[in-house]
C-alpha cells in the first residue's frame, strides 16, 4: 500500500512539473517576454510586436504550441517565405487597392507590395517589420507603443499607436489604440497562424468553424474587394451554422479560385464585444472562439504552405496547416465610401479589443 501511494505521489508530481517547451533568448537570439496565466503561456518579442509562441495546457496537463512561427528573430527580420506569423499588421491591415487612397481630396500613395499593385498590410516596411517600444511588463500582460511619422509610407499624420497583450485563464487578448495629429486610415489587426493540433499537424480542412455573418466581401482575382457587400446565404461562405472548413473549399466557385480557398473578409454581425467565431478541431479537442468588437474578420485557410518552410519544432509547414483569424475593418475600405470607415480624425482615438479564447475538451 505505501508503495502504491508513493507511486502516485510521484505520477502526480511528474503531471503538476510539465512545462511548456519555452524558447531561450540566448537561442531566439533577441528580447522575449513571457506571459503567464494557469493554461496559457505566451512568447512576444517587440519586433513586430509578434507572438512567437502560445501555449495551451490540456487537461492532462500537456502543454501544446496552436500559433506557427520561428524560433530565431532573424528569420522574422528576413522571412525565409511567410511574413506575417504572430504580427501586428497595420497601419492598414489588409489590401489597399491600387496602392493608393485619397482623404480630404489629397491623394496618397503607398508601396505596392502585393503583385507590384497593390498594398498588403501597410507595405514592406508595415508595423510588422519595425522594432516596437516597450511601455511596461507584468506576469500577465505587456505594453508596446509604436511612433510613426508623418508621410512614412504613404500615410498622413504623426501617429501614436499602444498595444497591450494580455493573458487571464485560457485568454489572450489582444488591445490596441492609435491617434493621429491627422486625418488617417488606419486599420490594425493580430495575424496569428493558429494550429490546433500543434505545427506542422493535420490539415485544418477537418476543422468545424462557425462564423455569425451575414454577408462577405467578394474580392477580384487580386484580392481586392469589388464593393460589392454579398450574402453568404447559398454560397460556399454561408459558415452561420457549424461546418467544416473543407467541406466546401473545392467547389468551383469563383471566389475560393481567386483565394486558391478561404482568404476573404466576412461582414460580421452586431456590435460591441461578441463572439463571431467559433474553430473547433474534432482530432485534438482543442478549440478557439474570436471575440471582438471589430466589424470584419478575414479568414485565410492557409493556403500557400507547400511544406518547404518549416516551423519552430522543425516541422514543414503543408497545404492548410493553419489558419489565420484577423479581426479588423474591411479591406480597402478607404476607396469603398459605402463600406464602415476606417479613417481617423484629429482628436480621435482609434480603439480594438480582440480575445483568442482557447478551449480543450
Amino acid at each position: 500500500m505505501k508503495r502504491y501511494l508513493i507511486l502516485l505521489l510521484v505520477l502526480a508530481f511528474a503531471c503538476q512539473s510539465k512545462q511548456p517547451a519555452l524558447i531561450s533568448e540566448s537561442k531566439f537570439k533577441g528580447e522575449l517576454y513571457t506571459l503567464r496565466s494557469e493554461n496559457l503561456v505566451a512568447q512576444i518579442t517587440p519586433f513586430g510586436a509578434r507572438v512567437v509562441t502560445l501555449f495551451i495546457k490540456d487537461t492532462d496537463g500537456k502543454w501544446t504550441d496552436v500559433v506557427v512561427g520561428h524560433n530565431k528573430l532573424a528569420a522574422y527580420q528576413t522571412p525565409p517565405g511567410e511574413r506575417f506569423f504572430g504580427a501586428t499588421v497595420g497601419p492598414v491591415a489588409n489590401r489597399i487597392g491600387h496602392a493608393s487612397y485619397r482623404v480630404e481630396g489629397e491623394a496618397w500613395h503607398t508601396d505596392a507590395n502585393d503583385h507590384g499593385v497593390n498594398t498588403l498590410h501597410g507595405g514592406s516596411k508595415g508595423f510588422d517589420m519595425r522594432p516596437w517600444e516597450v511601455v511596461s511588463s507584468t506576469p500577465t500582460s505587456l505594453t508596446l507603443s509604436l511612433e510613426c511619422p508623418h508621410g512614412q509610407d504613404g500615410f498622413p499624420g504623426n501617429r501614436t499607436i499602444t498595444l497591450t497583450y494580455s493573458v487571464d485563464k485560457l485568454d489572450f487578448k489582444v488591445d490596441i489604440s492609435g491617434t493621429s495629429t491627422k486625418v488617417t486610415p488606419l486599420n490594425i489587426s493580430h495575424h496569428p497562424f493558429i494550429c490546433l493540433r500543434g505545427e506542422g499537424e493535420g490539415s485544418v480542412e477537418d476543422y468545424i468553424v462557425t462564423i455569425t455573418a451575414s454577408a462577405y466581401t467578394p474580392v477580384d482575382s487580386l484580392s481586392i474587394p469589388t464593393g460589392e457587400i454579398a450574402p453568404v446565404e447559398g454560397t460556399p461562405f454561408d459558415f452561420r451554422t457549424p461546418h467544416s472548413l473543407g467541406e466546401r473549399i473545392n467547389q468551383p466557385d469563383v471566389q475560393l479560385q481567386y483565394g486558391h480557398g478561404y482568404d476573404h473578409n466576412w461582414c460580421l454581425d452586431g456590435e460591441g464585444m461578441r463572439e463571431v467565431c467559433r474553430v473547433e478541431d474534432p482530432m485534438s479537442g482543442r478549440s478557439v472562439a474570436v471575440i471582438t468588437d471589430q466589424k470584419g474578420l478575414q479568414l485565410y485557410s492557409g493556403n500557400f504552405f507547400d511544406g518547404s518552410e518549416n516551423g519552430k519544432n522543425g516541422k514543414p509547414l503543408g497545404f492548410r496547416s493553419s489558419l489565420v483569424l484577423e479581426a479588423q475593418g474591411w479591406p480597402d475600405a478607404v476607396n469603398h465610401p459605402e463600406f464602415p470607415s476606417i479613417v481617423l480624425l484629429p482628436g480621435e482615438e482609434y480603439t480594438s479589443s480582440t480575445i483568442y479564447r482557447f478551449g480543450v475538451n
